[in-house]
């Protein structure tokens, strides 16, 4: 069962501030199918839930 916390969504720039990238590397990523999973919204915003970046940035730390 999902808690609240892990479906709040979280902006691009959170996740960019968070990971200290920037836009660009998110969206490069993106391109190249290494970003966490995103919801686009209908006025083409995206959005990552937080259970999905946490699961991503897990997956990337056993791989370290």
């Amino acid at each position: 069962m999902a808690t609240a916390k892990s479906e709040e969504k979280l902006t691009v720039d959170e996740i960019c501030k968070d990971l200290r990238i920037n836009r660009r590397t998110f969206y490069d990523w993106r391109a190249k199918g290494r970003a966490p999973r995103c919801l686009k919204l209908p006025n083409g915003d995206l959005r990552v839930r937080r259970g999905d970046y946490e699961s991503w940035l897990k997956e990337r730390e056993e791989v370290a």
